[in-house]
Parts: C-alpha cells; structure tokens; sequence
C-alpha cells in the first residue's frame, strides 16, 4: 500500500488578491502562507517521507522546502503536478472570470471545460495528467511508501474525485485550502481517501507503526481519519 499525502501550497499573493494565477511566473506565497507552510512542515516533521515532490510553479516550491526543512530529501518537481493550464483565463480577476459563459460550464460541467487561448487546457487532461503522475510515482517508490506530493486546489480536488470514484462533473464539491493535506493510499484493489482537507491536528496514523521501519501491507495499516481530519 503506497500513501500520498496532497500538500496544497500555502496562501499565495494571487489568493489575496482574487487573481487566477495559473502558471504565471513569479506568484510566490504570502506572509500568511509562509506561516502556513512552516506550521504544516513541523506538523510533517515526524513522519517519515520517501519523497517530496512539487509542482514546479514556485507557490509550491516554497511550500514543499518548508516540508524538506531538515530531511535528508533531494527536492523533486514534476509538470504533471503544476496548475491548471488555464490559457487566456491566467492572469484575469476572479470576479471577472465570474461573469463568463465558460464559468457556468467550469463550476456545473468541468469534463467539458476547455480553457481559452493555445495555452489552455481542458480540466480533464489536467486530472489525467495528474492521476498519472501519482500512480508512476506510487510505483516508483513502492508498496511501503509515504510521500508527499505539493500541488495546487484544483488538480489535487481532481485527483481526489479520481481516488473516489467520482466523475470530475463532481470535483467542485471537494473543498481543498491552502496548506491543507488530503491523504490517500493506493492497494491493488482501489484507493482508500483517508483525509480530505486537513489543516490541524493529529498525524500520528501516518506514522510507522512501532517497532516497524516501514509501513505494513494489511488491512489495519490504512491510514484512519484521525481527530484532525475534516471534510
């Protein structure tokens, strides 16, 4: 059984000012969500993680070092990872956006929604591209494996949706905030959604059990909700 923890990145400069980032370079996190980041890195601490791996937008960057800080882990980045590829949208004010055609189709019909302009994509290829870099990084690492995989709201609701069996047309009824963790653990069988929007307390079930280096493969070993875990 290999666990992912989703890592959202902490509040950004374009959250507080109510802009859709995308990939737009430079956006970095806030005061706030720098705090973020190192209060969810000293929650982490414990936990023995066999990789960290981050969008490559810097939002995320950050957010993961605040996690490395003190592991002997290589940081490691992965496109499939990134942002929505949101096209002509990047850039906009959120309020703006709001008064679109294509917004109706986003909130109500996201399989169907296909960002503007060459750059964009469709949320589909984006929970795709995704589901796929989990999955090779579950098998890269193997059975035993925790990690941490620090991305952004809408591709982590997308793998979420995948991990429940949800179509993606029910993805905007997952609620994922900035520094919030999600967990998830994939067996042979299916995947088991442990946490889903988790911003305080207790981690001690993603823990090892004790007297053990690595993580057991029966039933019991599923990650429990924990009295942190919110919905």
């Amino acid at each position: 059984m290999t666990t992912v923890i989703l890592l959202r990145h902490g509040r950004s400069t374009a959250n507080t000012g109510g802009v859709l980032a995308g990939w737009t370079p430079g956006v970095e996190l806030d005061e706030t969500g720098q705090a973020q980041a190192r209060a969810v890195g000293e929650r982490l601490a414990k936990v023995p993680l066999a990789a960290v791996v981050s969008s490559p937008l810097e939002r995320c960057r950050q957010t993961a070092a605040a996690v490395l800080a003190g592991r002997d882990l290589e940081p490691a980045t992965d496109d499939r990872l990134g942002e929505a590829r949101y096209g002509d949208w990047t850039g906009r004010p959120l309020e703006e956006l709001a008064k679109e055609p294509l917004w109706k189709v986003v909130q109500q019909h996201p399989s169907a929604a296909v960002f503007p302009g060459p750059e964009g994509e469709g949320l589909a290829h984006t929970q795709a591209r995704a589901v796929a870099a989990v999955r090779e990084w579950n098998a890269r690492l193997g059975p035993d494996a925790v990690w941490l995989a620090c991305s952004h709201g809408d591709v982590i609701k997308a793998v979420l949706a995948d991990a429940l069996g949800l179509h993606l047309d029910q993805f905007q009824r997952i609620v994922v905030d900035p520094a919030s963790l999600s967990v998830v653990s994939y067996t042979e069988t299916r995947p088991f959604v442990a946490r889903i929007n988790d911003t305080g307390g207790d981690v001690a079930a993603l823990l090892p059990p004790p007297g053990e280096g690595r993580r057991g493969t029966d039933s019991d070993a599923v990650v429990g909700g924990g009295a942190g875990a919110t919905a």
